[in-house]
């Protein structure tokens, strides 16, 4: 039974009336307008308590029908089905996050993305699934690349690239490594998926929280304060348990 899935409807989802060529400058605007419709959120996992399924039809009926967010493996599992369908070739890697501790975490713990256009050598690390994180994808052979007041560096690091981002302070932070390995989607990932869901280790079982980028910077709703960032400077406001699900609605398009 053919999936319901259409290039047209997904573009209008991220109100995305540009070029589709498969072109560095088409990349970098599907990038950024997926990050700026569409919303980093575990509202599944808290408080919904509801299983994250990884198949094609789960991921459209979620993200593009009913309109709402996902974490790493939802966003840029059908993101990569759109670099696809436009003409890139896609790669879907495995990458571990950085922890507090400077650790890092599972196997499978993020899901990234490298593309390239067909017959070109430049691949393009792309990702949508980060949250606060690269709003352009970054090219594998260059330094540091500035994005506004921030900036982004690909470090090459024992069989692979660790990434970082030089924050509004101008302190530099380690985000995640990663490794050039071709992966399977979904099946390298139902572990990583589950372990999110379940374990009490993971952050996304911890707290609810939605995110996403703007054209000035960024706006966070967690489960008591409205984060926004416009410019560098951030500032919160208290969110009283009875506004939580208007603001949800009002400020991200999301009713559970």
């Amino acid at each position: 039974m053919p999936l319901p899935m259409n290039i047209e409807t997904y573009l209008a989802r991220l109100d995305y009336t540009g070029p589709l060529e498969p072109s560095y400058e088409t990349l970098r605007a599907l990038q950024t307008a997926h990050m700026c419709a569409v919303p980093f959120e575990n509202l599944d996992i808290v408080p919904l308590h509801r299983p994250i399924r990884l198949d094609e039809a789960s991921l459209w009926g979620k993200l593009v029908v009913h309109r709402r967010g996902g974490f790493c493996y939802e966003l840029n599992g059908i993101y990569a089905w759109l670099l696809k369908h436009v003409g890139f070739e896609v790669t879907y890697l495995d990458a571990r996050v950085f922890k507090r501790s400077g650790e890092l975490g599972i196997d499978f713990d993020h899901l990234t993305l490298l593309a390239k256009t067909p017959g070109s050598a430049t691949q393009w690390l792309t990702d949508v699934g980060f949250g606060d994180s690269f709003l352009e994808p970054l090219d594998l052979r260059e330094g540091e690349q500035a994005q506004g007041q921030r900036a982004y560096r690909l470090e090459h690091s024992a069989g692979g690239f660790i990434s970082w981002q030089r924050d509004y302070d101008g302190a530099w932070e380690r985000q995640y490594f990663f490794d050039l390995i071709p992966r399977r989607f979904p099946s390298d990932y139902e572990a990583g998926c589950s372990y999110h869901q379940k374990s009490p280790e993971s952050s996304f079982t911890r707290r609810a929280v939605i995110s996403r980028a703007t054209p000035d910077g960024r706006i966070t709703l967690e489960e008591n304060k409205l984060i926004t960032t416009r410019h560098g400077a951030r500032t919160e406001q208290p969110v009283a348990a009875e506004d939580w699900r208007r603001l949800l609605s009002e400020r991200f398009g999301v009713v559970l």
